[in-house]
């Protein structure tokens, strides 16, 4: 554990992330609008939609027509979560920068979210990773379950590494590692860390926090003196995993930058801004979204 770094990267997933598991619709026209103001706060990824099959995220069944019809802020990459390659086809007619693609280190987890076995969902993911990056588009590799499992528990190192090793053979420029279901505790972070970064190169590994117990806060401060500087976030605190029974939001973007930038580490994005979209989507959804610095800015 050394310093903290005097740079931070957040990707806001809060429009692919977050919406995937609202029950109010959002209107296209919205999702625009607000997508519109994201771009202009100072982040540098927007994950903006899902090319999953409508049948299973209806939420965001409209993501051609959100991709086409964003206003595009050139120093802003915009990405896309692809389960396959029909996905991927659809995704690079929208005009995606980048593509995310996703597995569980749990083999249970990935059954219900996949509907696929581990072993079974390599040789998917491989295809499209080929793909996304013969078109020249960057690709993540997501993780889910690593530190805890709804359906098998404790989520050991060893059974993240092999999949690490095996999307970096693949040719992902980086992997999101996702406390799904916001249950893990920063000496799970340390153990995790403690075996991965001798591995992999810090500056490829992007930390992925719900905030279901309250945990994620202090996890990116244990995350952030093992010397990780990405992170993903959603405005407002939006979000949960429709296949993880009793995951809450992730972690809020805004509670976010106020450690970060209390801690004096930059981040380039403008928490005044973040706050006008906090309160533009919190009100299209009709509730209270759940970041502590949005409720105390209202009060």
């Amino acid at each position: 554990m050394g310093k903290l770094p005097n740079f931070v990267q957040i990707k806001e997933v809060g429009p692919r992330d977050g919406l995937q598991n609202e029950k109010t619709p959002l209107s296209t026209e919205d999702k625009i609008k607000w997508i519109n103001m994201l771009s202009e706060t100072g982040v540098t990824e927007i994950e903006y939609s899902s090319f999953v099959n409508p049948k299973w995220i209806p939420q965001l069944a409209d993501a051609k027509e959100v991709g086409k019809g964003i206003k595009r802020n050139p120093n802003v990459t915009y990405s896309a979560l692809v389960p396959n390659q029909k996905g991927l086809e659809f995704a690079l007619e929208a005009g995606i920068d980048g593509a995310s693609v996703f597995m569980s280190a749990s083999e249970t987890h990935n059954r219900k979210n996949i509907n696929k076995s581990i072993d079974d969902t390599f040789p998917v993911l491989k295809e499209v990773i080929e793909n996304a990056k013969k078109a020249g588009k960057h690709v993540t590799g997501y993780i889910s379950t690593v530190f805890d499992c709804p359906y098998e528990g404790k989520i050991s190192p060893n059974q993240v590494i092999p999949i690490c090793e095996k999307l970096f053979e693949y040719g992902v420029d980086d992997i999101s590692l996702g406390d799904t279901i916001g249950s893990a505790v920063p000496s799970q972070v340390e153990k995790l860390l403690h075996h991965l970064l001798p591995r992999f190169p810090k500056e490829k590994i992007i930390m992925h926090f719900h905030d279901t117990r309250g945990m994620a806060i202090t996890n990116i401060f244990t995350s952030l003196q093992y010397g990780i500087t990405r992170f993903d976030s959603s405005i407002g605190g939006l979000g949960g995993c429709p296949y993880a029974p009793g995951a809450a939001g992730n972690v809020a973007t805004n509670d976010v930058l106020y450690l970060l930038h209390g801690l004096g580490i930059e981040t380039g994005i403008d928490e005044r801004k973040i706050l006008e979209a906090s309160v533009l989507i919190q009100n299209k959804l009709g509730r209270v979204l759940p970041s502590r610095s949005l409720l105390a800015n209202a009060n």
